[in-house]
């Protein structure tokens, strides 16, 4: 029996819509399509790259102060995340997903940092997926060469 094949997707492909970037998962249309032909320690590092991406980015933006509470409430709303996922890797996700319903940030172990006090939290997922948008297309001319 063959074993299951991790992946970064998020079930938001935007590359579908044309972007070269999915808004989703960070990825390279070519990285997506190539994805599953890659070597299990070539998925895993690039997987490390991603997890780095989101935390450098989502660092501008906010601060974990309690790492358990996240995980707890991302499980508690079935929010996908893998164990050796960061803290800030997984805000993003939970951030994604709970944009219009969240009120306040303690509650789900993350504060906002001082470049984002004053934001609600729908337009700091704005900014935030924004500068991970622009982070991911400078990845992707790394990667492609560019």
């Amino acid at each position: 029996m063959a074993g299951s094949i991790t992946s970064p997707c998020v079930g938001l492909c935007s590359t579908t819509l044309g972007d070269p970037v999915c808004r989703g998962c960070q990825r390279g249309d070519d990285e997506i399509l190539e994805w599953f032909g890659l070597s299990g320690d070539q998925r895993a590092a690039r997987m490390a790259e991603l997890d780095a991406l989101r935390e450098s980015v989502a660092g501008r933006f906010l601060k974990v102060v309690d790492a358990d509470c996240l995980e707890a409430q991302l499980r508690r709303y079935r929010i996908r995340f893998r164990p050796e996922q960061p803290a800030l890797s997984r805000a993003v996700e939970l951030l994604r997903v709970g944009r219009t319903r969240i009120q306040a940030l303690p509650r789900y172990g993350l504060e906002p940092s001082e470049a984002a006090l004053g934001l609600d939290v729908a337009e700091l997922h704005a900014r935030l997926s924004q500068a991970l948008n622009e982070a991911a297309e400078r990845r992707r001319a790394t990667h492609s060469g560019n």
